[in-house]
């Protein structure tokens, strides 16, 4: 039973996030989003940098749903044994 104890608490020190690693993260996420990069100079909160960081991934999200809509419609729109029809299934296999 002590063994397991043990390895338990071992494991919970290893999950716990440090300083240093959220700020290695918020500074790679600066670098990676757009909208942060052009206002690289400033002095940017992580709060600001994590909210950014989600309103960039639910944008890229809207955009995959709004690129799948279309491919679909365009797919549904064709003839099924067309070029156009398999250019269309392969992008999106």
């Amino acid at each position: 039973m002590s063994s397991r104890r043990s390895r338990s608490s071992q494991s919970g020190a290893s999950a716990e996030i440090t300083d240093a690693q959220i700020t290695d993260l918020v500074s790679k996420l600066q670098q990676l989003i757009p909208e942060l990069r052009a206002r690289r100079s400033d002095k940017v909160s992580s709060a600001k940098v994590l909210q950014e960081t989600c309103n960039y991934i639910k944008n890229l999200h809207r955009e995959v749903d709004d690129l799948s809509d279309r491919l679909s419609q365009l797919l549904a729109n064709t003839d099924s044994n067309s070029a156009q029809a398999a250019i269309i299934r392969s992008i999106l296999m």
